[in-house]
């Protein structure tokens, strides 16, 4: 008997040990929804993915990742449908609305404790202060928002015999009148006539001046609709006469951001506003690869107009269905910007697929057949576009919000080229902080009807199927302002 319970305690313990083996196995999965601006799966994201879970045993990572252009589509039906994912990306639409909701975890504390904050190579408080709503963080930003700047081919400027860029709205309008005479095409295309999501005015800066479709806070703190403003009617005129006249591409209205920047590489127009910093390298690279003229020309904004926008970041958010949000925030979002191999694979991606530091040669536009030396670092050829280089992952390295660990090699310098440097200088120097708009019931309630009747009247406008007061007029008729009204009137609560 002694022996039989002496075995029966033997086999108990090994199946005991089996068990918490077994258990010690078992990995936390983290689903992550993104859209392209971590590298999707034509450039790479498996290896990514396969990096990341190697700098975080125990944790799998499993990636959702619509096309760029449907994400906020898609994220909205997932997250209808109750089916959420424990972290997703959010622009700041959204990211106020959500949080207004009670969709997304309260990270205040965890950020107020965490090890990026505290790192003493962390430079955004400023930033994550215009994050906060009502004294809260909902939402993690690894780098700026950026914005756009207006770009200009020279080679366009040196056949029109243009010697000096345009720093007047009349002489930008001359410019574009010359590309359009010589070339008999538009001068000017865009990803739509007004943006879906906050500063919205972003990629025809030069028409709509100091007119914005938003809401926004006065310098007494109420609330208005810029929509609803004299200003807004003037810049609908200048975005009809240019349409009428073909300076802007009638196709604006469908474009997405890929049209555009197709048409702009295949030499169909001349002047594009698009994102500062890396963007001036791959714009560059991208006509080059076209065998165009890749030399572009950033312009300041112009006398008499704004600056550029810089927008709120897009931001990291934990979604409140998550079953254990401060593990996941430990592991994905306070690693981000850990100062070593993992903001290394966020910002410039996997060793061997996008940058390397083994000798070889690269060919890329006009540096083809450019050898580097054992060490050097380098960025790799694009899996999806022959020809270019591969220039960040998901962080510009000019952007983000913390330095790299003492002793870690930083490859900014070898990896950032003169055109970027420029574009994110002019940038930084010239551009003002977009707001957050606070979400209420009632614009959570109204807004989407109402910024879909907004984007309808400014294509009717755009395209010239209505005059800017039946525009207006519509606005109005179609219950437009009454729903302006009570927004304004729930925002302007909030300062009670």
């Amino acid at each position: 008997m002694k022996k039989l319970v002496a075995l029966m305690l033997a086999l108990a313990l090994c199946m005991s040990m089996v068990v918490i083996s077994a258990s010690a196995e078992e990995t936390f999965k983290i689903v992550m929804m993104v859209d392209t601006t971590v590298v999707d799966q034509n450039n790479g994201r498996d290896a990514f993915e396969a990096r990341w879970e190697e700098l975080h045993p125990g944790f799998d990572l499993e990636i959702i990742q619509p096309d760029h252009s449907a994400y906020y589509d898609v994220m909205q039906q997932r997250m209808s449908s109750g089916d959420w994912p424990d972290v997703l990306i959010l622009s700041s639409t959204y990211y106020a609305d959500y949080a207004a909701n009670g969709a997304l975890w309260d990270m205040t504390e965890a950020w107020e404790n965490s090890q990026t904050k505290n790192s003493g190579r962390f430079n955004g408080d400023n930033v994550f202060e215009g994050l906060k709503i009502d004294g809260k963080l909902y939402g993690f930003a690894p780098y700026r928002g950026n914005g756009c700047v207006t770009y200009v081919k020279k080679a366009w400027m040196d056949d029109c015999g243009i010697t000096e860029a345009p720093t007047t709205y009349d002489a930008y309008i001359e410019m574009l009148k010359a590309f359009t005479a010589k070339y008999g095409t538009y001068a000017v295309a865009a990803a739509g006539f007004v943006g879906n999501e906050a500063p919205f005015v972003n990629y025809l800066p030069e028409f709509y001046q100091d007119a914005y479709p938003y809401f926004i806070q006065q310098e007494d703190g109420s609330w208005v609709d810029g929509f609803t403003q004299d200003n807004m009617k003037a810049a609908m005129q200048r975005i009809q006469d240019a349409v009428k006249d073909g300076l802007i591409d009638k196709e604006t209205l469908t474009n997405t951001t890929a049209d555009a920047r197709n048409k702009f590489y295949d030499d169909k127009f001349g002047v594009f506003t698009y994102w500062a910093g890396t963007w001036a390298t791959n714009l560059k690279t991208n006509l080059e690869a076209n065998g165009k003229d890749g030399e572009l020309i950033a312009l300041k904004p112009l006398e008499g107009l704004p600056a550029y926008y810089d927008r709120v970041p897009p931001v990291w958010c934990i979604t409140s269905k998550c079953s254990d949000p401060q593990k996941v925030f430990d592991a994905f979002i306070d690693t981000m910007l850990d100062g070593g191999d993992c903001q290394m694979l966020w910002t410039y991606g996997v060793e061997g697929v996008h940058w390397s530091k083994s000798a070889g040669t690269v060919l890329a536009g006009t540096e083809k057949e450019k050898t580097y030396e054992d060490g050097q670092f380098h960025m790799l050829e694009n899996l999806e576009k022959e020809g270019t280089l591969y220039t960040k992952n998901h962080i510009d390295p000019m952007l983000s919000l913390a330095s790299f660990a003492d002793g870690y090699y930083d490859p900014k310098e070898d990896s950032v080229k003169p055109e970027a440097k420029a574009a994110a200088e002019l940038f930084n120097e010239n551009s003002r902080l977009a707001a957050i708009v606070p979400a209420t019931p009632t614009l959570s309630e109204l807004n989407g009807e109402l910024t879909t009747l907004k984007g309808e009247i400014i294509a009717d406008i755009a395209l010239g199927n209505l005059s800017v007061e039946e525009g207006f007029a519509k606005f109005e008729n179609e219950g437009g302002l009454e729903m302006s009204n009570e927004i304004v009137a729930s925002l302007n609560e909030l300062n009670k």
